[in-house]
């Protein structure tokens, strides 16, 4: 077992984000994991990601606040405890519309090489 102590986590940066802060809790430079990368992202309001896609798969589980996911052209506004699943390359947007932070946990796999 492996214990992550919250205030040990190190920031990152993920491409074609903006308005945001994120911390890694576990896999890539973290350690801890090489099947899953798990990180923790605050995103301030106005601020998301995308559009793009990338191969690995992801999960948002929302925290706190609310975030808007664009995917297809279709929105659905994700709340406290709201969940989803974008697929491998599936084209993704992600916006918090509200006025408040809004902070998720972000599980994906790592790029495979």
């Amino acid at each position: 077992m492996i214990v992550r102590r919250f205030s040990d986590a190190k920031p990152y940066e993920a491409p074609n984000h903006r308005g945001y802060s994120s911390l890694r809790l576990f896999g890539a430079e973290a350690g801890g994991s090489k099947e899953m990368i798990v990180g923790l992202s605050h995103f301030l309001p106005g601020g998301g990601a995308g559009p793009d896609a990338s191969p690995p798969e992801k999960v948002y589980f929302v925290i706190s606040g609310e975030l808007t996911v664009i995917v297809d052209g279709k929105e659905h506004v994700l709340k406290a405890n709201d969940s989803c699943y974008i697929g491998a390359n599936e084209t993704r947007e992600i916006i918090n519309r509200s006025n408040e932070v809004c902070t998720i946990v972000v599980a994906m796999l790592p790029p495979r090489v």
